[in-house]
């Protein structure tokens, strides 16, 4: 053991007197002594450096501490635009069904001489194409089989069956059905039923030889119908050409209710099914079956 280590009490006191003694003997005097000329000589650059390594530690603990709160508040930013792409998407569902509900009430106008309730699509079959889809509205209120169901666009198609809380929608896109039609402008009738070719198109068949029927008219239902009123848009003709089977035209009808883009529907809750009547479809096939032999009857007279 060395002497400072024995003696380590006595050193620091005598340490202290001794800048007591200094502090003293400066105290009235302007001009240090050669001594303290020579101790802040060392210390001088000392306290410098000491300074400097002080400045740095406490500005990177700055540094640290700014980063941290910036993460902070850069995370809370990102929940902030989450929330209001949340706020905004919400508002944007709103506005659509704001859309939806205005258009239906202007249809309801339109058709007011008709009894309806609107109703919200809860299903539908897979695939791009509201042809066949299910409603939130059933027996329960009121819903029966062959009721006719309308969009903000035109006609839609007919109720094919109810349950209590639901039923099932067949649209004119399907091609399992056909409606009774008419041109707006010339009065030419025929039947519309969805396009197996192209699909979310119909096609009006049956249209007579003769008849003026051209691209760009507007196709209603007609009075002929069993199931649907008289009057309700269907949708416009896009091309007219003559039937290679039969001698009658068949013209491409594009739809005015968007099949592709249903939320919302309205039912038209009268029936106007006449159980007595042949359905369009199958007057359809009565008609080709029955121009068919009709045809093979003339080549059989033509060959005699």
């Amino acid at each position: 053991m060395n002497f400072f280590d024995r003696h380590k009490a006595a050193c620091f006191a005598a340490l202290c007197l001794i800048c007591l003694a200094l502090a003293a003997v400066s105290a009235n005097r302007f001009a240090p002594t050669l001594f303290e000329k020579t101790i802040g000589f060392v210390i001088t650059p000392v306290q410098g450096a000491i300074g400097s390594v002080g400045d740095w530690f406490s500005e990177r603990i700055s540094a640290v501490a700014n980063t941290n709160a910036l993460i902070e508040e850069n995370e809370a930013l990102k929940a902030e635009i989450e929330e209001l792409k949340l706020d905004n998407s919400r508002i944007e569902l709103l506005e659509q069904d704001n859309k939806n509900l205005n258009g239906l009430l202007d249809l309801k106008e339109k058709y007011s001489a008709y009894e309806t309730t609107g109703a919200r699509i809860i299903a539908k079959d897979p695939g791009n194409w509201y042809d066949v889809f299910l409603i939130d509205k059933g027996e329960a209120d009121g819903i029966t089989k062959n009721m006719v169901v309308i969009s903000d666009g035109g006609l839609v198609g007919r109720i094919k069956e109810a349950g209590r809380n639901y039923a099932q929608v067949v649209s004119i896109i399907d091609d399992a059905d056909a409606v009774s039609a008419m041109s707006l402008r010339t009065g030419d009738t025929g039947y519309v039923k969805g396009d197996l070719s192209n699909k979310g198109m119909c096609k009006m068949e049956l249209i007579d030889s003769s008849s003026k029927i051209a691209e760009g008219d507007e196709i209603l239902t007609s009075h002929f119908s069993s199931i649907y009123p008289e009057g309700i848009t269907i949708g416009k003709v896009v091309s007219v050409q003559n039937a290679a089977e039969t001698s009658t035209k068949t013209a491409v009808i594009e739809p005015t209710a968007d099949f592709k883009h249903l939320d919302s529907v309205l039912i038209i809750t009268e029936s106007f099914d006449n159980a007595e009547e042949e359905t369009a479809a199958e007057i359809i096939e009565t008609t080709e079956a029955a121009e068919t032999v009709t045809g093979e009857s003339s080549e059989t007279e033509e060959l005699n």
